[in-house]
């Protein structure tokens, strides 16, 4: 998708699509919440990658772009299989058993995973601060893992907690899985097509979408149907727009806000506050993840991140 020439400078319509992109990412946890009563994890991860297949085949329609050259179905593939069917299946999973801030305060430890993945993977660097974000980061689990798991049902809460990380592998899977393919089709194709993918990988619960949409609210049909239109669809669309037009670090950074909007959208709309203890680790969490991103520049030389992709290419989230 383009956006169209407009008196608004610039800069205003760069911030409003960060913005509109964190915003959308964040509501995510809590319809995933919402609707997770009535449908079950794979149900409503179907039902909302065909929504969002649905979106982004009209956008591909009205830009006119067909298939992705061959050199990108390896990695559309992939991403589709683990991050767009995985990465949903298993967040879906996770959030019937932790409050949606929880779960994406562990979500927020996949940037540390993908650079691990990246260095491993594609050879980038390995920086010792990296290593050290990444022991913050893991410290942080275990305490949101033991806060969880102090009370009543906590095998539960802790099987909650593990389904949380594993979304969160397979979202760093998925973006180094995209990040060569990029070289080859547009964001538009391969984020459009590795959604496809995992709505055909999802394809086994049709049946259980079939026996619950009839059952469900109309209130949980809608959060599903808003799954797939706003953070799966749109939301990829704006983080495109701005990382065209901001250094994919400052913009990846600004992902680091989500929890927190998490948490208050969470108390605002489904009257869920972690404990004090599971925010701690959820702090530590992020504070391992920005060790690891943020480090003295050399001087005269641009700031790089091992989890940055080029200006108009595109990672996503929920």
């Amino acid at each position: 998708m383009t956006f169209r020439s407009s008196p608004i400078p610039p800069g205003v319509l760069t911030v409003g699509a960060v913005s509109f992109t964190v915003l959308a990412w964040a509501s995510a946890f809590v319809s995933i919440r919402s609707a997770g009563s009535a449908y079950s994890p794979g149900a409503l991860a179907l039902g909302r990658l065909l929504a969002a297949s649905l979106v982004l085949a009209v956008l591909l329609l009205v830009r006119r772009q067909g298939l992705p050259p061959r050199e990108a179905w390896r990695g559309i593939l992939i991403s589709g299989v683990v991050w767009f069917c995985g990465y949903t299946v298993a967040l879906n999973w996770g959030e019937r058993l932790v409050d949606a801030g929880t779960a994406s305060l562990l979500v927020n430890t996949g940037p540390i995973l993908m650079a691990l993945l990246a260095a491993r993977l594609l050879g980038e660097a390995l920086p010792p601060r990296l290593l050290a974000g990444m022991a913050v980061s893991f410290a942080g689990a275990v305490v949101v893992g033991l806060s969880m798991s102090s009370g009543e049902g906590g095998t539960t809460s802790v099987l909650g907690v593990v389904l949380c990380l594993l979304a969160a592998v397979a979202y760093a899977t998925g973006v180094i899985a995209q990040k060569p393919a990029l070289s080859y089709g547009t964001p538009l194709q391969v984020t459009a097509y590795s959604c496809l993918t995992g709505a055909v990988v999802c394809l086994p619960f049709a049946g259980q979408l079939a026996t619950e949409l009839p059952k469900a609210p109309l209130s949980a049909t809608l959060n599903m149907v808003y799954l797939g239109v706003v953070p799966t669809a749109l939301a990829f669309t704006t983080w495109t727009y701005a990382l065209a037009r901001m250094p994919a670090g400052r913009l990846g950074a600004t992902t680091y806000a989500v929890p927190a909007i998490v948490v208050l959208l969470s108390w605002a709309l489904l009257g869920e506050v972690p404990a004090w203890l599971t925010l701690l680790g959820g702090v530590l969490c992020l504070a391992g993840v920005a060790v690891s991103r943020y480090g003295p520049r050399p001087a005269g030389k641009p700031a790089v991140s091992d989890t940055r992709l080029p200006a108009g290419r595109t990672s996503g989230r929920t």
